[in-house]
């Protein structure tokens, strides 16, 4: 986790709590990084105005301003429950840190007794899945956001190692398997990468010019293909 990224889930971690204290020892075992590391997070987020103050004491810490937390989130407890499984279900796959901190999120800002009766249900559904595939390289969930041509080692179904430049257009799960769907500038042609082949990825900072993405390009032999979100 970047600084960046460590101090936006302080100010999260002390919202959950609010008004009660997070202590720093407590904050550092949870973003391992050293007691003094969050000491200076936290000065740097009072200097821009968050307003993060210490209380002393034994059982003291660091609180924040609860006229600085967010609104209950009102959904159901269908609702949170559904989205609660569906993140749940990306556990396994190249988005699964995410998945996981987004649900914190999610149930950090929804009212109290709808949260706990969200995670009691929660923990009654389960998935019976395989062995999950091997994890995919660090970064792999980034590579849409960066935009940019990237620089693949692939391990191809025989075990060779190959080298190409590839121009990514978006992802494509099946049978708990996720893929990088790219334009391969080696084959000139589209291709389906698998997460758990890929060895490393880096952007070149490229940017590669729009390509129209249809199901036919992907060449699926059964299913049907279908967006995770509808605008």
């Amino acid at each position: 986790m970047n600084r960046t990224d460590r101090l936006y889930a302080i100010v999260e971690a002390l919202r959950a709590v609010a008004p009660r204290p997070l202590s720093a020892r407590r904050l550092a075992e949870r973003f391992e990084v050293s007691t003094r590391t969050i000491e200076r997070d936290l000065s740097s987020l009072q200097q821009t105005g968050v307003p993060v103050w210490a209380e002393p004491g034994r059982t003291g810490g660091y609180c924040l301003d609860p006229a600085h937390t967010l609104p209950p989130l009102g959904l159901t407890v269908e609702e949170a429950l559904a989205v609660t499984i569906g993140l749940g279900m990306l556990a396994s796959s190249p988005f699964g840190a995410e998945a996981s901190a987004a649900l914190g999120k999610v149930l950090a800002v929804m009212d109290g007794s709808r949260a706990e009766e969200t995670r009691a249900l929660a923990a009654r559904v389960h998935l019976l899945q395989g062995d999950p595939p091997a994890p995919a390289p660090d970064g792999f969930s980034d590579v849409l956001r960066a935009g940019t041509v990237l620089r693949l080692r692939y391990r191809d179904r025989a075990g060779a190692l190959t080298e190409r430049e590839v121009e990514p257009q978006g992802y494509v799960g099946r049978d708990g398997t996720w893929y990088l769907i790219a334009w391969c500038r080696t084959r000139g042609a589209i291709r389906a990468f698998r997460g758990d082949r890929i060895v490393a990825a880096e952007p070149t900072g490229e940017r590669p010019p729009r390509r129209e993405l249809t199901a036919a390009n992907l060449d699926i032999p059964y299913g049907d293909l279908r967006p995770v979100f509808q605008p």
